[in-house]
């Protein structure tokens, strides 16, 4: 059996690699790093809460895949929460099932927290399906853009 090369770390319980994981983040997404920071301290504050966040590591420490789980990412229907954000997986490492690994481990977290649903906002259509997620709805964003909704069930 072939060893995996990649394994899932939360943060939270990895406080050493928050500034590195919110620069990467950052790098990915253009949202400011201390924004980021923030956010990944305060899962630190409280490791069993919202906010989390979740990073796929190589071999050799570098980060190649990571998302985070947060009340909600920058849209205006505050009674879809938690969501899943900020979902990326490098091109090279795309393809061999990091980012299901990814999400089902922050829903495994997520379940163990007490939640029963959570939602995710993407343009993506035809992965998060796959992956078990439903369609949920539109939501307008607070940028004023409309984005699909995810919705997956906790067990």
């Amino acid at each position: 059996m072939e060893e995996k090369q990649w394994n899932i770390l939360t943060l939270s319980e990895q406080p050493e690699r928050i500034e590195a994981a919110a620069a990467w983040f950052h790098e990915k997404w253009n949202i400011p790093q201390q924004v980021y920071r923030e956010s990944m301290e305060q899962s630190k504050e409280c490791p069993k809460k919202i906010p989390q966040w979740y990073i796929a590591v190589g071999q050799d420490g570098r980060i190649l895949g990571g998302l985070g789980v947060i009340e909600n990412d920058f849209h205006k229907r505050q009674d879809l929460r938690p969501n899943i954000c900020a979902v990326y997986v490098e091109k090279a490492w795309r393809g061999q099932g990091m980012a299901r690994a990814l999400l089902a481990y922050a829903c495994t977290a997520l379940a163990e927290m007490g939640e029963k649903e959570v939602f995710l906002l993407t343009d993506h259509v035809g992965f998060y399906e796959v992956c078990g997620w439903e369609f949920w709805c539109m939501a307008e964003e607070l940028n004023g853009g409309r984005a699909r909704v995810y919705r997956k069930a906790l067990k």
